[in-house]
This record gives C-alpha cells, structure tokens and sequence, in this order.
C-alpha cells in the first residue's frame, strides 16, 4: 500500500493565497490530483482552527477527515516564519511543524498569544523566536511535535539560503539538531542536490508543493508505502486494521527501523523551474548560471547591487565533492526517468510538469484558458487522477482521449526530453516541451556532470 502526501499548503488565511483554499476545495483538488493526505494548514490563525475544528473529524490518530468526505486525510501542520537576529545577521528562517493532534494545537496558539505574537494578521505568522528557540518551546509543549525547515535553499527565508540563512542544521540549531529529521526541498532544488550536503546523510529528503491555490497542489510530493511492500493507488481508510496514524508519518520521517511506513520515492518541480534556481535580478533582466557568477561575481552590472544568489550556486557552495555523482537514471517501462541514490541511503525521484502546463503548451494556450482546463479535467475524470496520467496511464491510452499532441507532451516530461530556462530573482522558469533545440545553458551545465557542480 502506498499513498502521495502532500503536507505543505496554504489556507485562504495567508497572504498571496486564494480565497477558494478552504477545507472542501482542498479536498476537491486532492481528489482531481491523486493526493491521500494533505496539510490541514495554518493551524495558527484563530478563524481557520475554527473551521478546522467544525470541519473535521480524527479518522485515525491524529489524522482527519472531512465530516462529509473520507479521503483525502489531513494532518495538522503549519508554516511558521521566524525573524531574528543571529551572528551579527538578521535572519527570516521559515519552518513547517506538524502537530499530533488538534489539543496540541490549542497549546501552542495559546504559548505564542502569551508571548505576544500576533496570530490574525496572516496564515503563516511571524514571530521574533529563533529556529532553535521556536523549537525548544515546541518540545516542552508535546514531543510529538515535528519541525521541519522548509523550502531550505530560498534565499530569503530558507535555512540554507544565501541571503539570510546559515551554512548548516547545527549552526540553526545547536543542541536542538539532533531532533531535526529531514527537511523540505522547495522548488529551486530536487532531492539530488541535497543528497550533495554531508549532514542530510542521515535525514529525509522531503517535498512538498506549498501551494497558495488548488492548481498549485500536488506539484511536489512525497510518496510513503507500507514495509510490507503491498502497492495500492489508493489509502483503504474504510479498513480500520490498516489505517495510518500520525505517529506512522512521523516515524517514517525520522527513519525508525520499527517504524510501518517508509519513504517510497519523492514526486519533483523541475529545479530550473523554481524561482531562485539560477541567481539574477529580474527587474535588471539579469540572470546568470553558477559558471558566470564564478567568473563575474554577484554584483548586478546594471544597477551594481548584489544579485540575488541562485540556488545551484549556493548548493555548490555548502557541498560535499566526495558525495557528487551518487546517481544513475533510467526509464520504466511506462517511459519515467527515475533518478536514484547509487548509495541507496535515499529514496529515489522523478521529475515531472503540471499537466495543466503540459495540455497550455500542446494547444498552444495558457493554463487559465477554457479549453486547456476542459481537457485537464476530462483527462483527470477518464483516467482517475492528475498523477495518475502523469505516471501510469499507458500513453496510447492518452492519445485516445486527449489527442497525439497532449501524449506527446506527457511522454516527452516523462522522459526528461524537455528544456527549461531556468527561474530567477522570483521569476519561475519556463518549460520548454517542443522546439527546444537551442541549448540553454542548464543543458550544456548537465552535460559536464548531473548537477554542474564544478570544483
């Protein structure tokens, strides 16, 4: 038995978020996508915990369920955004916690109301706790809590990231390093980039899609399976001997040997899609790749600031060259490139594209316009889910309903025989399924090696 979980979202009470993320239309979208278990997200806001709590019901331990629909399953979690300074250096650090239950919960909304921290103003609150103070307060209200730091090579507001971060979990940390378990990806960065930083040896690799609408859900997620190796599409929440509680996930994460669940394999954004992939200035239409910032530095020639450092770049910085090169790829059978760890500490991955995405370029469209959501929706309703045509609908299949140019699309993300230019300063990157034979310069950086990764 395995399932997709998807455990960073967005409610409609965050900034920059849709005002149809709410709990029912999460639920609907998880459904069109082939997610089973979501974030039951912002569990920090007074208004959203009220819908939660009126909205949902514990299906299993510490997970729950829709009163009117059983699947998916929600987990309780939250975005938490930490401002302080640290080492003469002010640092915006967000974290993702996990919370065993809704009582939790209330605990830690009524520990931050103590400590002042306002929790109306947004979904994703802000507070003048450190990483490891944050952490630290978190434990003494329940051990069960989990904190991972999320979307970590963002430059602003990641752990790892160039503008306001720190150069590892202990210099985060200290002596709280040890109950950090794994962390987030983000967009800029796929697990094989990690897998080049000696300290995520040990702890998983995870992906999430931080999703601010219901399109967005699903982009990235992490697929876990029972030990037993037993494979279904779909999570038998209805068979109370098998259903998966909270502590499974978390266990799982913190790669317990007792533990039911285990990571299965990462669904991946294609990093040169993400927005601070390669460093730049998007208002001075800067962009530059590792090599160029090697050669001409980070001060932006047109309005001579600094750049805002990419995430390759700063992978490269922070890396390990003894672990680079770990990885092989290969085709299924049903024509997925699998990318996987030739020292298999880690779970494998795949790449893929929205299918919206895919269908907005195959008829030439955008992925707003009518007859590009037409065709998204009658392929996710005919064939079961977004990740099931993504994955495992045979491509014949596929051009039976929707036409040889949208099979084409699939097949070609399938395969990796795409090109991106890669995303900036805040700008995503633009996908490239047809007509793509000039080279950028992400494609020659992969013909040196997998990850360009030059020392």
């Amino acid at each position: 038995m395995d399932f997709v979980a998807d455990l960073h979202l967005h409610s409609k009470y965050s900034r920059a978020v849709s005002q149809n993320m709410i709990l029912p239309e999460m639920a609907r979208w998880a459904n069109i996508k082939g997610i089973d278990i979501l974030s039951a997200c912002d569990f920090t806001h007074p208004l959203w915990l009220r819908e939660i709590k009126s909205q949902l019901e514990e299906t299993s331990e510490g997970l729950y369920s829709l009163k009117t629909i059983k699947k998916p399953l929600f987990l309780l979690s939250t975005e938490i955004s930490s401002i302080f300074k640290q080492g003469d250096k002010l640092r915006r650090i967000h974290n993702l916690v996990f919370s065993p239950n809704i009582e939790t919960v209330e605990k830690i909304n009524k520990e931050f109301l103590r400590r002042g921290f306002n929790l109306s103003s947004d979904g994703r609150p802000i507070i003048g706790l450190s990483s490891m103070g944050l952490l630290e307060v978190l434990l003494s209200i329940d051990p069960k809590i989990l904190l991972i730091p999320c979307h970590v090579w963002t430059p602003h507001f990641g752990m790892y990231g160039s503008a306001s971060g720190f150069d590892s979990i202990e210099e985060s940390f200290d002596k709280y390093s040890e109950y950090i378990y794994g962390i987030e990806t983000g967009l800029s960065s796929d697990p094989e980039m990690n897998w080049v930083i000696p300290e995520l040896k040990n702890r998983s690799i995870l992906s999430f899609s931080d999703a601010h609408s219901g399109p967005k859900m699903g982009r990235e997620a992490t697929v876990f399976q029972m030990k037993n190796g037993i494979s279904n599409s779909k999570f038998p929440i209805s068979n109370k001997n098998e259903n998966i509680t909270y502590k499974d996930i978390t266990d799982s994460i913190k790669r317990k040997k007792d533990s039911k669940l285990q990571i299965q394999y990462t669904i991946e954004f294609y990093p040169e899609e993400g927005k601070y992939h390669f460093s730049g200035h998007r208002n001075c239409k800067v962009v530059r790749g590792p090599d160029e910032t090697r050669k001409d530095g980070n001060t932006c020639p047109v309005c001579k600031k600094r750049l805002t450092e990419g995430v390759l770049y700063r992978v490269q910085q922070l890396s390990d060259e003894k672990l680079i090169g770990n990885i092989e790829t290969k085709i299924s059978p049903n024509g997925i490139k699998w990318y996987t760890d030739t020292t298999k500490i880690h779970p494998p991955f795949m790449k893929l594209v929205p299918l919206l995405e895919i269908v907005a370029e195959a008829l030439s469209s955008t992925s707003v316009s009518q007859k590009v959501r037409s065709a998204y929706f009658n392929l996710c309703e005919e064939l079961g889910s977004e990740i099931q045509v993504l994955l495992k609908t045979p491509i014949l299949k596929i051009k039976k309903l929707a036409g040889p140019k949208i099979a084409e699309g699939i097949d070609k993300v399938r395969r990796g025989d795409i090109v991106i230019d890669p995303g900036f300063d805040g700008e995503y990157g633009k996908v490239k399924i047809w007509n793509h034979e000039a080279k950028t310069e992400i494609s020659e950086i992969k013909e040196k090696s997998q990850l360009g990764l030059q020392f």
